[in-house]
């Protein structure tokens, strides 16, 4: 049986749409009734008592604010045995800190989605603790594929992971923004500007993935000498735009490794 410790729909949506997971094989627990309405719709049963999503079942989501988690994990910690996998999507808290506040030897893993995991085409990754075998993240990997891309990386990347595609996805939309009211500065309608910036991203990211190029390759494709291209991408060196998206990566991923330190 699959069971989440907390409603998440960065997680209900790969699963119970997909089929990965029969839904009566799901119960969630939450805190109110609002939290629970669309893993109703689904089939899933549901419950305000976290023990009993414990007691039934062996895979168990734990999908809470950072600072609820160890209230959380000390009302199961009496009831989490050998058999149990636990996956933490906990901003911020080490695998260090989840073994610490669980019995010994249980098995967990921390798990950071992004939210285009709802359309199936996020980025998640995961990275496991003591005696979790490649069999528990074969299956945690299994869960997810719908999602999207699912990587298994070492522990410290989770914050970079948080910095560049968890926080990125705002990146992308600021700069999908910007570019769109570029063109209506220059004439074009808003809904059109709109939907050319978005169908842009799309079409630029599946040349990324597809193609495997290094993006240097794919942007020196598109310039011409004396071209318009190159007098844009001037403009965006001018302002700096290269450094201000790094500075942003990295100040998303330290705020992350802050958070875990808190």
């Amino acid at each position: 049986m699959v069971s989440y410790g907390t409603p998440h729909p960065l997680i209900h949506v790969p699963l119970c749409p997909q089929g990965k997971v029969p839904a009566t094989n799901i119960i969630v627990s939450a805190p109110s009734d609002r939290n629970l309405a669309e893993w109703r719709e689904w089939g899933c049963r549901t419950t305000h008592c976290n023990l009993e999503v414990l007691q039934e079942s062996t895979v168990v989501f734990l999908a809470t604010k950072p600072h609820v988690l160890p209230t959380v994990l000390q009302e199961l910690r009496p009831a989490v045995t050998p058999q149990h996998l636990l996956i933490s999507l906990a901003a911020g808290v080490t695998l260090q800190k989840l073994q610490r506040l669980l019995p010994a030897g249980t098995k967990v893993l921390r798990l950071m989605p992004n939210l285009p995991c709802v359309l199936q085409v996020g980025a998640a990754v995961f990275s496991r603790g003591a005696g979790v075998g490649d069999g528990d993240a074969m299956l945690l990997q299994s869960l997810l594929s719908p999602c999207g891309l699912c990587e298994e990386v070492p522990e410290p990347y989770i914050n970079i992971h948080t910095g560049l595609s968890g926080s990125g996805v705002a990146y992308v939309y600021l700069f999908a923004e910007a570019m769109a009211e570029g063109a209506v500065k220059m004439g074009m309608p808003v809904g059109l500007a709109s939907r050319i910036a978005a169908q842009t991203l799309l079409g630029a990211a599946k040349m990324l993935l597809e193609t495997g190029e290094h993006p240097a390759k794919l942007r020196g494709d598109v310039c011409t000498p004396g071209g318009t291209t190159i007098h844009g991408l001037y403009q965006l060196e001018k302002g700096a735009l290269r450094a201000t998206i790094m500075n942003a990566v990295q100040a998303a991923t330290e705020r992350a490794c802050e958070m875990g330190e808190d």
